[in-house]
């Protein structure tokens, strides 16, 4: 029986720090991060492929913002977004994976679906927003937007004088559809779901569902839907090799086996990133949690290379000789 699994897709998978963010560089990065996962369908997996959309739903926020300035076009709210950003980065997914496929002599359907996931209008995110979007404004602009449409700013920490929109990032408590992401899967269609963490809803007291002014964590969405397809693997791709206890410090260490314990007492003692790598970790968990093989988080150039990668468990694999059995 095929193995599935739910590969997360950073980023950096579509788009460079140092990069422009045109087209062409989207999709060569976009071709470069598929090509490293066709040995998981050389072996016979299954997968689901899920994005992010930090980069691409700031600018389409931009594109709105210039837009009613310049033409008087109505903004759009921030779920629709999200909804826009879905489409675009799944299709630039699709079109590139296709081509991967035809190239390695592949035969697979892909298939892009638009994916709903329920938050809770009480989430706490949503008396703290913290999550940021859209470009760097000054205070006056900051100011100005607030007072006409109610948006919350904070000031970045590494561009005094610049401050950017927050928006609320709720937990997801239930993916839309994920039977049929599911059911697909399993039948061998490549699933692309779940981009930029999902378009944000929740079901009213009337049982309709509404949009909500959030984005969701992709990581933590992703390891949602893997748990609910019952996957067996999960793979946060990200720009580094390796998950590192006091990344960037002095006593920097490599962790390449963990389990369960271990993890959450590495999380608990504050060593990785709560800007970076600790929500990583927490999805990783959870799906560990919810009774799934194995998380891996590595860097997309990585992958296929079995010594490269940080592997969690609930238990550690061949304890003794530390060996990993994939």
């Amino acid at each position: 029986m095929s193995k599935l699994a739910v590969i997360a897709l950073g980023g950096n998978a579509l788009l460079r720090d140092n990069q422009q963010g045109t087209i062409e560089e989207q999709e060569q990065n976009t071709t470069e991060t598929l090509e490293n996962i066709v040995f998981l369908l050389e072996q016979g997996y299954n997968i689901v492929i899920s994005h992010g959309n930090g980069p691409q739903v700031g600018n389409i926020v931009m594109r709105n913002d210039a837009g009613e300035q310049v033409y008087g076009i109505p903004q759009m709210p921030l779920d629709i977004c999200v909804a826009d950003s879905q489409g675009g980065i799944g299709y630039m997914i699709e079109r590139a994976l296709k081509n991967v496929l035809r190239r390695h002599k592949i035969d697979r359907n892909v298939l892009t679906l638009m994916t709903m996931v329920e938050v809770d209008p009480e989430d706490e995110a949503f008396k703290n927003p913290r999550k940021r979007i859209g470009r760097t404004v000054t205070k006056e602009e900051a100011d100005k937007l607030s007072a006409e449409k109610g948006w919350v700013f904070k000031e970045e920490k590494k561009q005094k004088g610049g401050y950017r929109r927050v928006v609320p990032s709720p937990q997801p408590k239930h993916i839309m559809n994920w039977e049929v992401i599911g059911r697909n899967a399993k039948q061998g269609t490549i699933i692309i779901a779940v981009g930029g963490g999902g378009v944000p809803v929740f079901v009213d007291e009337n049982g309709d569902i509404r949009p909500s002014e959030a984005v969701i964590d992709k990581d933590n969405a992703s390891a949602l839907l893997a748990t609910q397809i019952k996957a067996d693997e999960f793979y946060v791709l990200t720009d580094v090799p390796f998950v590192y206890a006091n990344f960037g410090e002095p006593d920097q260490k490599k962790l390449e086996f963990l389990d369960y314990k271990d993890t959450v007492k590495y999380l608990e003692a504050g060593t990785f990133g709560e800007g970076s790598m600790a929500p990583k970790i927490r999805a990783a968990l959870r799906f560990i949690e919810a009774g799934g093989e194995k998380s891996i988080i590595t860097e997309s150039k990585k992958l296929e290379d079995k010594s490269y990668g940080t592997k969690i468990t609930m238990h550690y694999v061949d304890e003794d000789k530390h060996k990993y059995d994939s």
